[in-house]
């Protein structure tokens, strides 16, 4: 009974789910280099351009370029930046929004020419995760350090107020609805907020989830994704926080993305050098296809929804310095020249 029911079961199962159980890889490299940290990817999905964060500054690749061009693959840069953590794209605005970390601004630009337009200070402390909201039209910066989110109005660049939250923010998502969602990674809480009352309206507990930080939403089955430090994705009812599922991803994850074309939910994961790809079965049952090898140290995605390609930042660490008074916990050193865009997807693409 048992390989009858498991034969019925694959052969139902699609195709492209047959593929992401056997063949996803790293497909692609480009090789950038430089020095620098990162942080965030988003990509321009029309454009087709990716925005990496290098510490100071935003490099722009054009992904419809193989890595054989990597050179012409890079289109431009936004430079002088300070400490930059993400970047926000309006597209129903022509505008971006990156959030400056240690300047405590919001740097806004225009995709097409790749120009600054205006500087925003958010008057809070470190500025991180940054997001859109297209309901209320308005950008939000979830602030590590004051424990608060800045909003601004996306239209003109005006700083609106803030809504306080109730730990240390970690990434948000928004439904598109009038409901903008966020990690309170110090409380293991998800916050629900009003982005045009700017308050939290909502607070619900992460049950064995340790430090939530990447976010995703599956918008049309109510569904949020927390990826935690404890090797665990928490799944919560988006409508009233209910608890949905515990999946078991890998370690150190940073960023979760939902592939809604594909029913597929996403969590890279920098310690372990591992990418989880889990199906959604059902809005109430997952099932994890594949952890693929990635790289150490990549731990930050971005998803084409067309293809269902993954390009994540990563580069080769060196050894981890001492800790000090001030740094009790510091990272690894990077190899010089070592940093690269990987592209990973299932071997039909």
């Amino acid at each position: 009974m048992q390989r009858s029911a498991l034969a019925v079961f694959v052969m139902l199962m699609p195709v492209c789910v047959l593929a992401a159980a056997g063949g996803w890889k790293v497909q692609q490299r480009y090789p950038l280099g430089g020095e620098g940290g990162w942080d965030y990817l988003a990509l321009d999905q029309s454009a087709q351009h990716l925005y990496v964060s290098r510490s100071d500054r935003v490099i722009v690749l054009d992904v419809a370029r193989t890595p054989s061009m990597a050179k012409r693959s890079v289109v431009g840069e936004i430079d002088g930046l300070s400490g930059v953590h993400g970047i926000a794209l309006a597209d129903d605005l022509h505008k971006g929004f990156i959030s400056n970390g240690r300047a405590n601004t919001v740097t806004v630009f225009d995709p097409a020419m790749l120009k600054v337009e205006q500087t925003v200070a958010v008057n809070a402390q470190d500025p991180d995760a940054i997001l859109y909201d297209p309901y209320s039209h308005r950008v939000f910066t979830f602030n590590g350090d004051s424990n608060d989110a800045s909003v601004i109005d996306a239209k003109s660049g005006k700083l609106l107020g803030h809504v306080t939250l109730p730990g240390r923010p970690e990434f948000a998502v928004s439904d598109g609805r009038g409901h903008v969602f966020d990690n309170i990674e110090s409380r293991n809480e998800l916050v629900e907020i009003n982005p045009v009352a700017m308050k939290v309206t909502a607070t619900w507990p992460l049950k064995d989830c340790d430090s939530p930080s990447g976010l995703a939403i599956d918008v049309a089955h109510h569904r949020l994704f927390s990826v935690c430090q404890n090797r665990t994705m928490a799944v919560t009812d988006s409508t009233d926080g209910r608890q949905v599922a515990s999946v078991p991803i890998g370690e150190g994850p940073d960023a979760a993305r939902y592939d809604a074309q594909r029913g597929l939910v996403l969590s890279s994961n920098g310690h372990s050098g591992t990418l989880t790809v889990v199906r959604e079965a059902t809005p109430d049952r997952y099932v994890v296809l594949a952890n693929v090898p990635t790289q150490k140290s990549a731990r930050t995605m971005a998803l084409d929804d067309a293809s269902g390609r993954i390009y994540l930042s990563a580069a080769e660490l060196g050894p981890r310095p001492a800790p000090t008074a001030a740094d009790p916990h510091p990272r690894p050193t990077m190899r010089p020249g070592s940093f690269a865009i990987l592209v990973v997807g299932p071997a039909t693409n």
